[in-house]
């Protein structure tokens, strides 16, 4: 919901033929339901849901399309999907969602907008009076590569993405639970890289776009670079959990901070952009971004924050020192628990943004504010908070 300038909503629904366990937003990790900063594992190639069968019936089919080959024969194909949809007052806009994994590494994604006509201004709907469109997306991920191919009707526009990650890819979930295949296959364990001497370690990726609309007969190209700090000091990715007793994951604590930097050029609007995000302590994270057009010179330098509350649980680790030594922490560490974050945001242009975002009870809630300093008459340019709630029982 969103007080100003105007009051307005929206409700939303979804469903999936996958397992959900989010279990209720009383206990569910909190770092796990916002959008925080986090460097993910190393990428790794997808793989296929491992079958589940009953009495030689497989229990695991949630969607299921009958195909009929050259041959006369029936064969099943296995679809998880995923639906979404949104409804916004007072405008009546309405988003719709529909994703489905044809195979472990292709996705495909059919998104719509439905915008009746309103007596809402167009300054409060958006740039455009009429928002209806549909849009198509593809995604082939392989692990070192990854593309994505994008259609969209209202403006005819077609597009194809392209990412490269440099390095060794991830361990699979087989070699995770045989950590001595690592050795057979020759493969390093994640204490084991090389040492660098001095500055950052960690891996690269390099990626472009190009787009090109039929309607507007014009195109567009970009690209990018993005460095990323290795080994991880965030937990790995709910792909592949690695174990705790496995050798594969290092014991300490890293020696250098998560970090990313990313790099954005477009050649043809000619427009540059770099920022540098680290997290500096356990709780706080750091970020700067600079905007800048060749073309124009126009810039802009936005930096932002990023603050994690904490409070004791009343629990403490001395009844357990194997699991303080691994934490680096003395045997009488009190334990915490996170319970909220704050975030801020300034650039100058005088855009300054803050917000909470927090549990209450059993619900998640999140208050923020955008501001604009250089206005006098009307400082405060949105003010929003929103609820939500759920339950798995």
């Amino acid at each position: 919901m969103t007080a100003m300038p105007s009051l307005s909503g929206s409700v939303g629904y979804i469903f999936t033929s996958c397992d959900l366990n989010v279990k209720s937003s009383g206990n569910v990790p909190f770092k796990d339901m916002i959008e925080r900063f986090k460097v993910y594992d190393q990428p790794r190639r997808p793989e296929a849901k491992e079958e589940e069968w009953l009495a030689g019936e497989r229990t695991d089919v949630r969607g299921v399309f009958i195909l009929e080959n050259c041959f006369s024969k029936l064969a099943k194909v296995v679809v998880d999907y995923l639906l979404y949809g949104r409804f916004y007052l007072p405008t009546g806009r309405l988003d719709a969602l529909y994703s489905t994994r044809v195979s472990p590494t292709l996705q495909m994604m059919v998104a719509a907008i439905s915008d009746p006509p309103s007596a809402v201004s167009p300054d409060l709907r958006g740039r455009k009076q009429d928002l209806s469109n549909v849009m198509v997306n593809i995604q082939h991920d392989v692990g070192k590569w990854c593309t994505e191919y994008t259609w969209s009707a209202e403006d005819q526009m077609w597009g194809v993405r392209m990412l490269h990650n440099f390095g060794k890819l991830g361990l699979s979930s087989e070699v995770v639970d045989d950590p001595t295949s690592s050795r057979r296959r020759g493969l390093k364990r994640v204490d084991e890289e090389d040492a660098v001497e001095g500055g950052l370690k960690g891996r690269v990726s390099v990626g472009a776009e190009l787009y090109f609309s039929a309607k507007e007969r014009s195109a567009g190209v970009s690209t990018g670079i993005r460095f990323t700090t290795l080994p991880d000091a965030t937990p790995p990715s709910f792909q592949a959990p690695v174990p705790s007793y496995s050798p594969l994951q290092p014991r300490s604590t890293p020696s250098q901070p998560p970090t990313t930097i990313t790099a954005l050029f477009n050649p043809m609007l000619g427009h540059i952009s770099g920022a540098y995000t680290a997290r500096v302590s356990q709780d706080l994270a750091l970020s700067s971004r600079f905007d800048f057009n060749v073309y124009s010179f126009e810039s802009e330098w936005t930096m932002g924050a990023e603050w994690w509350l904490r409070r004791p649980t009343g629990s403490s680790l001395e009844n357990d020192p194997e699991t303080a030594l691994l934490q680096n922490q003395p045997p009488n560490t009190l334990q915490t628990a996170v319970n909220g974050v704050v975030k801020a945001r300034a650039s100058t242009n005088n855009d300054v943004s803050l917000m909470w975002e927090g549990r209450l009870k059993n619900m998640l809630v999140s208050l923020g504010v955008v501001s604009d300093l250089s206005s006098r008459a009307k400082p405060i340019k949105a003010l929003g908070l929103e609820v939500a709630y759920f339950s798995s029982e």
